[in-house]
């Protein structure tokens, strides 16, 4: 449902206000993210597909949501813009192509 969407906002760099529903707390949460990727976990057992986030306002210390289509309540789709610099600091490969310059 938000797929095509979020992975405009990657390629605009564009932030989301995130709602979803929180394993760990038990509720819906929303947050400020950037959206980072869309596919599977490379640490989950399950491969299915899921939206890989940034999230700004994290509570932890790792900041990476990496959450399954279900989990989400509602994404709204902002102009604010984004840098890759703020978050990106590990050598990757995408499942999304993007043109990030350097953190492409």
């Amino acid at each position: 449902m938000y797929e095509e969407n979020f992975i405009q906002a990657i390629h605009n760099k564009t932030k989301i206000r995130l709602t979803f529903a929180s394993k760990e707390d038990g509720r819906n949460l929303t947050r400020l993210c950037a959206p980072m990727d869309f596919g599977p976990s490379r640490r989950a057992h399950n491969k299915d597909d899921r939206f890989h986030l940034w999230d700004y306002e994290s509570d932890e210390k790792n900041h990476t949501l990496s959450l399954l289509p279900n989990q989400i309540v509602d994404m709204e789709f902002l102009t604010d813009n984004f840098e890759p610099s703020e978050f990106v600091t590990w050598n990757t490969s995408w499942f999304i192509d993007r043109n990030w310059g350097q953190y492409s």
